[in-house]
């Protein structure tokens, strides 16, 4: 008996530990004040994951950054301005590759539920570009509905952007690597707020 009540908690233990990459959600509040983070191949626009991120409730939503310009390394954090909260870090480096440090991992995108009809592109006057210094690096040509075809038919994006139309699709160009960096590693970050009253950053 005794044994059995070990696994038992063995079991249970480990199910309290399992990995957060699981789901999208960071925290239980889904009709909170929430941020999405969806990760799209920046070569072949292919969908790889996301994370969803909750917060005390703020009127609008601003994202400011801190930059850290690589000498051999440097780093990039994203945050919820208003809350002060961090939504997106990575080391760069410039030689080499960086790495994302924060979310400490993302959902796989078959943790996201799709729906049949793809949900309408905004126009492109609704897509901001996240400027963080002034080496900010973003492509000449973007192309913005290749980037949204590729999360178009994820329901977090439908639920999102029922929730808050007006709201800005905030694009963020992750490249980990500068000087000879590899496109190959670069990412774009789709980033979607459910809380209406949304403003662009000064």
């Amino acid at each position: 008996m005794k044994k059995l009540l070990f696994i038992f908690g063995l079991a249970a233990g480990l199910v309290s530990c399992s990995d957060d990459s699981a789901t999208p959600q960071e925290n239980e509040d889904p009709s909170g004040n929430n941020v999405v983070l969806l990760k799209v191949d920046f070569q072949n626009n292919t969908f790889e994951g996301g994370k969803m991120l909750s917060f005390e409730g703020a009127e609008g939503f601003t994202i400011s950054s801190v930059y850290h310009e690589p000498g051999d390394f440097g780093d990039i954090t994203l945050k919820y301005d208003e809350v002060d909260e961090t939504i997106f870090s990575g080391t760069i480096v410039w030689a080499g590759t960086g790495q994302m440090t924060y979310p400490d991992a993302l959902t796989a995108p078959e943790g996201f539920p799709t729906v049949q009809a793809g949900v309408p592109m905004p126009g492109l006057e609704d897509f901001a570009l996240v400027e963080y210094s002034e080496f900010s690096y973003y492509p000449e040509v973007i192309d913005y509905d290749a980037i949204w075809a590729s999360i178009d038919n994820l329901q977090i994006v439908k639920d999102f952007r029922n929730g808050n139309p007006d709201g800005k699709v905030h694009l963020f160009l992750y490249t980990p690597g500068v000087a000879i960096g590899d496109p190959a590693d670069w990412d774009w970050y789709v980033i979607l707020n459910n809380n209406p009253g949304d403003i662009l950053p000064n």
